[in-house]
């Protein structure tokens, strides 16, 4: 990775790097926490950082790739799969790390996690999407956006709309490599999100998880919609990844 830029990201350390032509920002604890834990985020880097800061101050590294925008497609999946290597296998990373994924981060998270579950700790979803035939295709009760589908689907190389729909690797149709691996799960959503409607998302992704035998936790924010994303108090979701990743 090539160094570009050096800030301060409350009160943190914030390198950038270019790898293979995509930024890469890593914020680096005051105190390393042993064995390099890491939370590796998508998308929305700084929106509701509660979480991402409260690990900060047990010791992980907070990751972001700056591939924005792509909807956990095939061709951004594979650039996870080059910083994956960069920073387990050249900077001592943890090999399995803690991801995070908001509103359409859901679609990232999931879907690296299915291609490379032996790789993953545990995944914090909010407000994810999970189909993304709900958003942003809007074919259920979701308005969805006619812009993000139109740029998902030449994302994701389908030759048609119809391809698009009868597309049957989307997180609620592919969780069997996750449950195989004993992948936690953690989704935080609102009860009345019209965005990305818990029905037609975390809903599907909880009952087929627990059919498969897979574990999942789930926290309502009731009468809350797509917005704010985490929790005012990020306890709960902090013991939740620091139950399956080393923490001071």
């Amino acid at each position: 990775m090539k160094p570009v830029g050096k800030s301060s990201y409350h009160s943190y350390v914030r390198r950038d790097y270019i790898l293979n032509g995509n930024r890469v920002f890593i914020v680096s604890p005051k105190r390393v926490a042993p064995g390099k834990p890491w939370i590796w985020r998508a998308e929305f880097f700084d929106d509701c950082p509660e979480t991402d800061l409260a690990l900060l101050a047990r010791g992980f590294h907070l990751v972001f790739l700056e591939i924005t925008n792509n909807f956990g497609c095939p061709d951004a999946m594979a650039q996870w799969d080059v910083l994956y290597r960069e920073l387990t296998e050249r900077r001592w990373f943890a090999a399995k790390p803690a991801l995070e994924g908001l509103s359409r981060g859901g679609l990232y998270v999931y879907n690296w996690a299915a291609r490379s579950p032996g790789k993953v700790a545990c995944i914090y979803a909010d407000a994810p999407v999970c189909d993304f035939k709900s958003w942003p295709g809007g074919k259920g009760k979701s308005r969805g956006s006619a812009e993000d589908w139109a740029r998902l689907i030449r994302l994701y190389h389908f030759k048609s709309e119809k391809e698009a729909i009868a597309y049957d690797k989307n997180p609620v149709d592919n969780l069997k490599p996750l449950a195989s691996a004993g992948i936690p799960l953690l989704h935080v959503y609102g009860d009345v999100d019209e965005t990305v409607p818990y029905q037609e998302n975390t809903a599907i992704v909880a009952r087929r998880y627990r059919k498969l035998g897979g574990t999942i936790k789930l926290i309502r924010k009731k009468g809350v919609g797509h917005h704010p994303h985490g929790l005012a108090d990020p306890a709960p979701i902090v013991a939740f990844i620091c139950k399956y990743v080393s923490c001071e």
